[in-house]
């Protein structure tokens, strides 16, 4: 197994730099299959989100499209896919940030009674509270 950083990641989906797209593409294609995936870990998620919304501009829509395509590709996997998969309706539905969404999935998979925040939308969800 291999892991893949952010930008090789965003290079395989955005094709803003085809020199890259195709570098990303074909190292994807040689090093990462079914038997031996790649593995993108969360830190690497939540920035490629972050990256799509706000260097590329992508809608929800299309974000969450591309983790959908992510987590059904079976030469990838995807930390804590479960989480992921769990948080795709609230992030889609604009109820709070990517992140946000998985570390409170996340948290309260760990036994945490809440997670403390100051984002005004994510503590009007299930698992926060927000700090005043």
């Amino acid at each position: 197994m291999i892991g893949l950083d952010t930008n090789v990641l965003l290079r395989h989906v955005v094709i803003d730099d085809e020199d890259q797209f195709l570098r990303a593409r074909e190292f994807i294609e040689r090093h990462c299959s079914a038997v031996s995936p790649g593995f993108i870990n969360r830190i690497v998620l939540c920035e490629f989100v972050w990256t799509l919304d706000r260097s590329y501009g992508f809608a929800r829509a299309k974000i969450v499209d591309a983790l959908e395509k992510l987590l059904a590709t079976d030469s990838l996997v995807i930390e804590d896919q479960d989480h992921v998969l769990a948080v795709l309706p609230d992030y889609a539905a604009g109820r709070a940030g990517f992140t946000d969404l998985l570390v409170g999935s996340i948290n309260r998979a760990r036994g945490c009674e809440a997670t403390a925040t100051f984002d005004r939308k994510a503590a009007r969800l299930d698992g926060f509270v927000a700090v005043r």
